[in-house]
């Protein structure tokens, strides 16, 4: 029985959408078609529970800005509706890894066993270096 914890849903009402030209080689349309989206979610105003907003504010993801805005540009399909399916997919995807807490770390130590392999190879690394001295006669 798996107890997976479900992220929130990113309201669609809640993005904001532009439609901007892309960058890159694009034949004919190129100066006439906007295909690329760009999209801008305020995490502070949002309906997100106030852990995942503090979680997606600390990730230090560069589409995070100091203001709380995630933007996000979509251009990698040639049409306007799938790169806007594409952008609020990989805002969902931001979200979902914001909801989920990282796992605590136990600090845990060394065995007696790893102990001994490191006395053991310090003794090993010391008798290499000291092959290297200059002998004394």
């Amino acid at each position: 029985m798996s107890t997976a914890v479900r992220s929130p849903r990113v309201r669609e009402d809640e993005i904001g959408f532009t439609a901007i030209r892309a960058q890159g080689a694009g034949g004919q349309n190129v100066n006439k078609v906007s295909s690329a989206v760009q999209i801008r979610f305020a995490i502070g105003p949002s309906s997100l529970p106030a852990r995942v907003k503090e979680r997606l504010l600390a990730l230090g993801d560069r589409r995070v800005s100091a203001e709380g805005v995630v933007v996000i540009k979509a251009q990698r399909f040639r049409s306007l509706e799938r790169n806007r399916e594409d952008a609020i997919a990989r805002l969902q995807a931001l979200v979902d890894l914001a909801a989920h807490p990282p796992r605590v770390r136990v600090p845990t130590r060394p065995g007696p066993a790893a102990r001994a392999r490191r006395v053991d190879e310090k003794v090993r690394r010391g008798q290499v270096k000291a092959l290297r001295r200059r002998i004394e006669e």
